[in-house]
């Protein structure tokens, strides 16, 4: 193997076969990770979007099945019910379809976790061999010189910086991400009182399409 710049590429053609296998697992990994980056930061500003709207008497957006669930539990009119129960009932009935709806949007966030825990021991693995590979040069040849390590060394050392390549973006993406959806799940909340409160009130509930009188 001769390395003759350090650009990523090159380090991957002049790895071996397990260096090649580990560098291309942790690039599909790290490529995967800025999918679910993207989708993350996308949900977060749709469902944000969507939260404001409501609030304010337009559209609902996305929440269109919490909406949905809020006007059907309305509906139903049951004995000896007070409205402080009627409004409750409307809000845990808002509240699980949203959890539901909040769950599924935020299916990614896992899988940030895992690659951002898993991706460093791949590395590591990939530099463990890298060393193997050093010394097995050096009983081979009967040299230790460095041109007979540096090889295994740099697939190695490479090996690490594809680890972190992915690990790094998953930490972050999963923090920040995270944050974010539990910031705008306070949001969605927020509306489900509003909303429940408006169901019982008799006040008027922002529609899928509120059209301006």
């Amino acid at each position: 193997m001769e390395y003759t710049t350090l650009s990523p590429l090159a380090m991957f053609v002049n790895a071996g076969p397990v260096g090649k296998l580990v560098m291309l697992t942790l690039v599909l990994a790290s490529v995967y990770t800025w999918v679910l980056i993207v989708l993350g930061v996308f949900s977060v500003l749709k469902i944000g979007k969507a939260t404001r709207s409501a609030r304010a008497g337009g559209d609902v957006g996305v929440l269109a099945p919490v909406d949905a669930a809020g006007r059907a539990a309305a509906s139903w009119d049951l004995p000896g019910e007070s409205i402080g129960e009627k409004r409750e009932r409307i809000a845990e009935v808002m509240s699980r379809t949203a959890r539901e709806f909040m769950a599924k949007e935020e299916g990614g966030l896992p899988n940030l976790a895992v690659i951002s825990s898993v991706a460093p021991f791949i590395g590591l693995f990939g530099t463990v061999w890298g060393i193997m590979s050093s010394f097995a040069g050096i009983a081979q040849s009967q040299d230790t010189s460095l041109a007979v390590v540096a090889p295994g060394i740099a697939e190695a050392l490479a090996a690490t910086a594809y680890g972190l390549a992915a690990a790094i973006p998953a930490s972050v993406g999963y923090n920040r991400i995270g944050a974010a959806f539990s910031r705008v799940g306070q949001n969605v909340s927020h509306y489900i009182e509003d909303a429940a409160l408006a169901h019982v009130s008799g006040r008027p509930v922002p529609t899928h399409k509120r059209e301006a009188a």
